[in-house]
């Protein structure tokens, strides 16, 4: 966990330095001191991983010379839309979130990009019919862990005759990891029909 805050406080540090090819200019974003100015948006403390990765980035933050301005959307999509418009107002340099659902961001990250202020999604990833609108995404690759949990159940249940019964804890409904990792699991034990 510790790698991906420092790969994402890498990369805020390294998109803000250059503006990200935006045009917005370092420091402007209301630090006095010349730091960078990150809006970061969690998704909120629905687990115990969220709690840490939250303490991680506020942690992390002062060392990288980071001025953090942090919400909690609290698991609802409406405070975390309002919580980057906050940030795009006050004219941060950067701006952070883990999508609380993968649909729904299309206005809000266009007022990010016509502002000038560039956008990193971190853990989660966002659909959007815009374009450019977010720099980059630092996170896993949730249709491989469902691969990888279906490939498990696959090996463990090989010899088994008669249908398995399985339940799978998708998360919160909506949200990239959910979706994603539900793919990749359905995908790894398609093949096996006493797998249901």
């Amino acid at each position: 966990m510790r790698r991906t805050i420092t790969a994402a406080l890498a990369a805020v540090t390294a998109c803000a330095a250059v503006a990200c090819g935006s045009g917005h200019a370092p420091g402007s974003g209301g630090a006095d001191d010349g730091r960078l100015t990150l809006g970061f948006s969690q998704v909120g403390a629905e687990s115990g991983w969220r709690t840490a990765n939250t303490k991680s980035i506020q942690d992390a933050a002062a060392p990288a010379g980071i001025d953090l301005k942090f919400s909690d959307a609290n698991g609802k999509q409406e405070n975390q839309i309002s919580a980057i418009r906050s940030f795009i107002q006050q004219h941060v340099d950067v701006i952070a979130f883990s999508p609380v659902v993968r649909t729904g961001w299309d206005a809000v990250l266009l007022e990010a990009k016509n502002a000038g202020i560039p956008v990193i999604l971190t853990d989660r990833a966002v659909d959007t019919q815009e374009t450019d609108v977010y720099k980059t995404f630092v996170g896993a690759d949730f249709v491989e862990e469902g691969h990888r949990a279906g490939d498990w159940v696959v090996s463990q249940y090989a010899a088994a005759q008669a249908p398995v019964n399985i339940v799978e804890l998708e998360g919160t409904t909506g949200a990239d990891p959910a979706i994603d990792r539900s793919k990749g699991f359905s995908e790894s034990i398609a093949a096996n029909p006493n797998l249901r």
